[in-house]
């Protein structure tokens, strides 16, 4: 089996029904009896029936989309795929990468995330906060696009936009106050950028107005016991592998309100030898980011028993 990299989905990628393609599956059915214990309330139900307005929830949508990734892993694992050389997660879902390396268990991570979101969600008031995806421009030309929009509320404005998410060459996600990413989609557009694209999101994740989040997540994750990892890790923040329980604690505070590399995770990844990379947990975002980053790697999708046979053939 050729060395491949595994990387774990975020919020957006949510769907209801999402994990019924598995049917029974063994693994399945014990990775959501584990979240649901470690809950305390029927995952797989929520999964399965929704609303989508349920899971689009930020208290659910990030547990959810945990359950979907540790569970596509793990029926991967039981037949018969190999194990990555190497993880990631984009945003949330680094998570579900340190769940598959063996730093967190999944009865661990499913209420950690859930506080993860609550935080978060109570940082900034729905509605005061907000997300827009800017194509066409490169990240140079968002950040000082963010910095004129800042700039323009004056000295000493409690308005802010900032870089939330590079996600290939020619997107990047900001986030900040409503009216400073408003402005700043004015600002970006006339700078050439050909489109800005409004986020259906209940708050401005990795932006630094979520850093009253991130201190409640650093004396959460100050509790919580870290294993040492099987598979190495590239996290988003700092676009390294950290070995040290207290780094990747510190890692995952700052990932709270720093912007998510990813970009340059996919390139840390081909740096290791590792040129194809498997989306594992539901949707094809992140696999169709891979090859638009670098034209010499593969990107592909596992999310339902098609798929992993797929994924079975590409590496085999």
């Amino acid at each position: 089996m050729k060395s491949f990299a595994f990387v774990f989905p975020g919020q957006g990628s949510q769907s209801v029904g999402m994990l019924d393609a598995w049917g029974d599956h063994p693994a399945v059915l014990e990775t959501l009896r584990e979240a649901s214990d470690a809950l305390g309330e029927d995952i797989g139900r929520l999964i399965h029936e929704g609303p989508r307005e349920a899971l689009a929830l930020t208290t659910n949508t990030q547990p959810v989309m945990l359950v979907a990734g540790v569970a596509a892993y793990r029926v991967w694992r039981a037949e018969g795929g190999g194990e990555p050389a190497v993880v990631a997660g984009h945003s949330l879902g680094e998570y579900a990468a340190l769940v598959a390396s063996g730093v967190l268990t999944l009865a661990q991570a499913a209420p950690l995330v859930r506080f993860r979101a609550a935080a978060m969600q109570e940082a900034v008031p729905v509605g005061a906060g907000a997300m827009a995806a800017i194509l066409g421009l490169d990240a140079a030309g968002v950040i000082a696009g963010c910095a004129e929009a800042q700039a323009s509320f004056g000295a000493g404005s409690a308005e802010v936009v900032e870089a939330a998410n590079f996600n290939d060459s020619a997107q990047t996600v900001i986030a900040g106050s409503k009216a400073a990413v408003d402005k700043a989609c004015e600002v970006l557009k006339a700078r050439g950028a050909k489109r800005a694209l409004p986020l259906a999101v209940s708050a401005p994740f990795h932006s630094s107005l979520m850093k009253p989040a991130a201190e409640k997540l650093r004396e959460k994750l100050a509790g919580i016991e870290l294993l040492t990892s099987v598979i190495p890790v590239i996290n988003n923040i700092d676009v390294k592998v950290e070995h040290t329980a207290d780094g990747i604690r510190d890692a995952l505070y700052r990932q709270a309100f720093g912007p998510v590399r990813w970009v340059e995770c996919i390139r840390a990844i081909k740096s290791q030898g590792v040129t194809t990379v498997i989306e594992c947990g539901p949707g094809k975002v992140l696999a169709g980011m891979v090859k638009r980053i670098d034209a010499e790697m593969t990107g592909a999708a596992l999310f339902d028993p098609a798929t992993l046979n797929e994924v079975k053939g590409l590496l085999s």
